[in-house]
């Protein structure tokens, strides 16, 4: 009786040790995604550089410089010059210029300081005031300006190249947005180290270790599911809230690069689970089929028996008449 109480104790708490394990996966991998891979500048970088060919992403900066440019130049100016003459000459110009080797190290530059900034204000702790994170864009007007000069632009030289900040994030969201960054930065190392933990000791508390090796395979592969799942409905919430002076085809290129990590992280899951969970099938199944029975094979016996034995049964030879009988 104590063993059969034992042995439901510890399938009942395999069972709850892999299902939190499961559950722990996709988790564990976007806090690790957020962490390690969102709030590092080099990987951050890497993953925004292409964006500066994008054509959506392209179009929206052009439209967005473009009419900066358009506001800083239209007081003391007629209308209908601006309109019919310099809005166009702008927008093309900044169009041609996103085309370019300078835009290019402009854009790779801008978010290096722009993601240098954000993360010195979420790890900022000394009690200060918090200030909104600016980014400035005259680095981009002034190469507006000089190439619309070459081009001989009228207004081109009443161009001003100021400092023209532009808010990442405001001020009275950085408390939260620190909080959150703070509680990833603990979340995105242990929940993954848990999930590895969990499924080990669940493992080793099974009574029956290849149906809970199975089960932690398959319950891999369904948290990774799930994140793919999230990075699905997540992209789809956000271009759902995005402002009316937003692109959204250019917010969607930019959400596609920065998860691209976590949807490859989510199929890793997938196709791991379902390989070790195959396996672990066939292994089971070939250990439990039954194998045939082989020939039956007669019991060898002694040598002298064997002789004695064929001489016994040895058919008696007829003898031959001898010439008296004849």
């Amino acid at each position: 009786m104590a063993g059969c109480v034992s042995r439901r104790l510890r399938s009942g708490l395999s069972a709850v040790l892999i299902a939190l394990s499961c559950l722990l996966v996709p988790l564990g991998a976007l806090s690790a995604w957020a962490v390690y891979g969102l709030a590092d500048t080099g990987r951050y970088v890497t993953a925004v550089t292409p964006l500066a060919g994008d054509p959506d992403v392209r179009e929206a900066i052009a439209d967005t410089v473009g009419d900066a440019i358009v506001e800083q130049i239209r007081p003391g100016t007629d209308a209908r010059v601006l309109s019919g003459m310099v809005v166009p000459f702008v927008h093309d110009a900044v169009r041609s210029f996103t085309q370019t080797a300078a835009f290019r190290t402009a854009w790779t530059e801008g978010n290096r300081a722009a993601h240098d900034a954000v993360l010195r204000a979420l790890r900022q702790d000394d009690g200060a005031r918090d200030q909104p994170v600016t980014v400035d864009l005259a680095p981009v007007a002034a190469h507006v300006k000089a190439r619309l000069t070459e081009d001989n632009m009228p207004l081109a030289d009443r161009i001003p190249v100021a400092h023209t900040e532009v808010a990442l994030v405001p001020a009275e969201d950085l408390g939260r947005l620190r909080t959150g960054y703070h509680v990833l930065q603990v979340a995105g190392f242990w929940l993954p180290v848990g999930a590895v933990v969990f499924a080990a000791s669940g493992i080793a508390l099974a009574v029956h270790r290849r149906r809970a090796v199975t089960a932690t395979a398959l319950g891999t592969a369904l948290g990774g599911a799930l994140l793919a799942l999230a990075v699905t409905v997540g992209r789809r919430l956000t271009l759902a809230g995005l402002p009316d002076d937003v692109s959204p085809p250019a917010a969607g290129a930019v959400y596609d690069a920065l998860t691209a990590t976590l949807r490859t992280t989510a199929w890793l899951l997938i196709a791991l689970g379902l390989t070790a969970a195959a396996l672990t099938w066939l292994v089971r199944r070939r250990a439990g089929r039954p194998h045939p029975p082989g020939p039956r094979r007669r019991p060898r016996l002694p040598l002298r028996r064997r002789r004695r034995g064929s001489a016994a049964h040895a058919p008696a030879q007829a003898q031959q008449p001898t010439r008296v009988k004849a």
